[in-house]
């Protein structure tokens, strides 16, 4: 499976949050479809079939991206030495 990109997939989590918020406040048809277009954006993004899998990979996810980063940070600090 493709990473996908840090950047995307905070956009798309926020968006989501942004969502269930606005449904959770005020639930209207809009914010329904709202809620479902980003959860299947979700989904789709991190391989899952489920909210609570997707959101669950996308922390799997981030603490990964947040390894490597602090791995390839280390190894330059490394090499610099």
């Amino acid at each position: 499976m493709l990473l996908p990109a840090e950047k995307e997939l905070r956009s798309v989590l926020t968006r989501f949050a942004d969502a269930r918020f606005r449904h959770d406040l005020h639930p209207s048809g809009q914010s329904s479809r709202e809620l479902q277009d980003t959860s299947d954006s979700l989904c789709a993004l991190t391989g899952t079939r489920s909210v609570e899998q997707a959101l669950a990979a996308a922390d799997a996810l981030l603490d990964r991206l947040r390894a490597d980063r602090h791995t390839a940070t280390r190894a330059g600090q490394t090499l610099a030495a």
